[in-house]
């Protein structure tokens, strides 16, 4: 009861993780119920294609007369799927390989940490490309992509706590009365660097989000008939003029989410600094 009480203190603390934690909470509360909601995404009207926003249609209608309100909840589920899964598949293969080269150092850490810097110096637009010859464009293969080419930031942070925490006194007597590495990683030091996961793991939703829309946008991503807001984007890009809310609106729910993603991000790691 004490940290969730610290929790909800803390995001009192500042109307901006206030405005952040409740935008995040009612993005995904629509996220959950678009399905439930009775409005066919796929119905054409020919007789209202790109009109505004309305009262029948509060977020107006596509070039094809499809509810573009009920086309942005689609879009944001696939892009917050798109977020969480790959932030669990960056995340695990970050901790592992971090985790493996700090502790046992080395020969092993100089060649997981050389992998690392080869992967990140090549260009994720080129990467994705590249990828997009041998794999069909879609859902399984954005998350593969980012999920599977985004975690060398959080290996490198991960090695760093790592080479600190495996100096401390216990981990030093875990070593001396012959417990195993496996066991030491596990028990000591998976839970000391946990922390510092969390706060990577929550800004790294938001880089999937970004990453996942910016593919999109340039056709690489989400294909039809998918939707994801940045699809949406893409779709919208011969109507800026006749139809801009077409690009703001969409473009506008991917700020809000990055933004209080961000938020979110910086009050955990205020919040475990102030434990510390």
């Amino acid at each position: 009861m004490k940290g969730i009480n610290k929790i909800f203190k803390n995001i009192l603390s500042s109307k901006v993780y206030t405005f952040s934690v409740i935008v995040l909470l009612f993005f995904i509360l629509l996220a959950i119920i678009a399905p439930y909601l009775p409005i066919d995404i796929s119905k054409y009207d020919v007789t209202n294609m790109s009109k505004g926003p309305s009262l029948n249609h509060i977020f107006g209608t596509d070039e094809l007369g499809r509810d573009y309100f009920i086309r942005v909840l689609y879009g944001l589920r696939i892009s917050l799927l798109v977020g969480f899964l790959a932030m669990i598949t960056s995340t695990f293969i970050g901790t592992i390989i971090g985790l493996i080269s700090g502790y046992y150092g080395g020969v092993i850490d100089n060649i997981l940490m050389r992998f690392v810097d080869v992967l990140s110096s090549i260009p994720w637009l080129v990467l994705v490309i590249v990828l997009s010859v041998f794999l069909k464009p879609g859902l399984t293969t954005i998350i593969i992509v980012i999920g599977g080419f985004s975690w060398m930031s959080i290996a490198r942070m991960i090695r760093g706590e790592t080479l600190s925490i495996k100096q401390r006194e216990y981990v030093v007597y875990a070593k001396f009365v012959n417990i195993s590495n496996s066991k030491i990683i596990i028990k000591h030091i998976l839970p000391a660097v946990l922390p510092v996961l969390i706060v990577a793991a929550t800004t790294s939703i938001s880089s999937a989000i970004m990453t996942e829309s910016a593919l999109s946008f340039l056709g690489l991503g989400i294909q039809q008939p998918m939707t994801s807001l940045g699809s949406l984007l893409q779709n919208a890009q011969s109507k800026l003029q006749s139809a801009p809310y077409m690009a703001i609106i969409p473009g506008a729910v991917i700020l809000l989410i990055i933004y209080s993603f961000n938020n979110i991000g910086n009050m955990i790691q205020e919040l475990l600094l102030k434990e510390d």
